[in-house]
């Protein structure tokens, strides 16, 4: 099929790709969740959902392709995301690998619109998937009405969210509000002096995916402790789970609700 891509032009892809590598995470764990990862031959080291994904070869990091192994796995096309990913997209598409990149989700709703993306592309049906996603978010509008919420990603230094993140837009279906709602960029570098002033009742802190989950907590709480931010109610997500805009987000999401219910009622 012939098509045309906003950043790459007009790109060819075979009308049911069966060799397929994906560097990126939520197309990878979207396709196992297709039934088509029979189909996958290669993965970037962070595409680590679901469990099987782990036994491909590594292709990529997010930015950096081993283009050796790349070449033998003769993919009939490579899925990338927009955003970060962009200059290695366009050394795929100018090296002559069949390449599309997905659009980055800018609300959850994002992530159903990959979903049909990537089934057309594949030639599969999605077997109700997207519409099941679509009920379980629906079902979570307003579960936190009125809640002020911190949200920070620890990637080294920490990084919050503006009303720019698809995670603000969850937090709005959830009926909270992003404490940095004002600022109009997605994410950018937390200013840590400001949070106390703009009152969040819940501090939600995403780690790194964890391998030790007793030991981050308490690097967690070492650490509110050492900012001086007392009196204000924590949780901890899993790791690497409200920044993943995969199917298993939604699943996420849920969890993150309950925790925060618990941690709210305490």
């Amino acid at each position: 099929m012939k098509l045309t891509h906003e950043l790459l032009g007009p790109v060819e892809i075979p009308d049911e790709p069966r060799r397929v590598v994906s560097l990126a995470p939520n197309a990878t764990a979207t396709i196992f969740a297709l039934g088509a990862g029979g189909r996958l031959v290669g993965r970037s080291a962070f595409c680590w959902r679901p469990p099987e994904a782990e036994g491909l070869p590594v292709v990529a990091s997010y930015t950096r392709v081993r283009w050796e192994l790349l070449a033998e796995l003769k993919p009939d096309v490579v899925f990338t995301t927009s955003g970060v990913q962009r200059e290695v997209t366009l050394a795929l598409h100018e090296r002559g690998y069949p390449v599309w990149s997905l659009p980055l989700p800018v609300s959850p709703w994002g992530i159903l619109e990959n979903v049909r993306y990537l089934a057309a592309f594949l030639g599969v049906d999605d077997g109700g998937l997207a519409a099941d996603l679509a009920g379980r978010y629906l079902e979570l509008a307003g579960a936190l009405r009125g809640v002020r919420v911190y949200l920070e990603y620890q990637l080294g230094e920490p990084i919050t969210i503006g009303r720019g993140a698809f995670m603000n837009a969850a937090f709005e279906h959830l009926g909270a509000v992003n404490v940095f709602a004002d600022r109009p960029e997605a994410y950018f570098p937390a200013p840590l002096e400001e949070v106390p002033g703009r009152r969040p009742k819940l501090l939600i802190i995403e780690p790194r995916r964890i391998k030790n989950r007793r030991r981050q907590l308490e690097n967690v709480e070492e650490e509110l402790a050492r900012r001086g931010w007392r009196g204000v109610k924590a949780l901890v997500t899993g790791g690497d789970e409200l920044s993943h805009s995969g199917p298993e987000f939604f699943d996420y999401l849920s969890g993150v609700v309950e925790q925060a219910r618990q941690v709210l009622e305490t």
